[in-house]
């Protein structure tokens, strides 16, 4: 499936940089397919070490592995009351991303990094 709504990079209020869309996303609308770098456990250690440390996701079925996602994918910010969520395919490697509600085009697209919308468990950062 490929990605065709113009997505940019651009100055977030939540922090430094995020994702937005020149255009209305419908609700229930695919945003983006971004294919995954798959890492072994091993690895996370000497990525905490670097500055992808902010931008990896835990990955696999156990969370067993970490993957470096790319597209957009590692630039959407996080919230509490996201607009938008994501969902892995293990098997694919890929990360896909869809919108909870209407986004207005030029507001920002952010998911919860908990991982379900609705998760309202404590991070390990403290977001702004």
């Amino acid at each position: 499936m490929e990605n065709t709504l113009p997505l940019y990079v651009g100055l977030s209020p939540l922090s430094g940089r995020g994702v937005f869309c020149r255009q209305v996303i419908p609700a229930g609308h695919l945003i983006e397919v971004c294919p995954v770098i798959v890492l072994p456990r091993s690895d996370i250690a000497h990525i905490d070490q670097t500055r992808l440390h902010d931008y990896y996701f835990i990955w696999g079925e156990n969370d067993q592995k970490a993957a470096i996602i790319l597209g957009f994918g590692s630039l959407y910010n996080h919230s509490f009351q996201p607009n938008a969520e994501y969902r892995p395919d293990y098997q694919a490697g890929k990360l896909s991303f869809f919108a909870l509600q209407e986004i207005a085009a030029d507001i920002e697209i952010t998911v919860n990094y908990n991982g379900t919308p609705s998760e309202q468990s404590a991070l390990w950062f403290q977001p702004e």
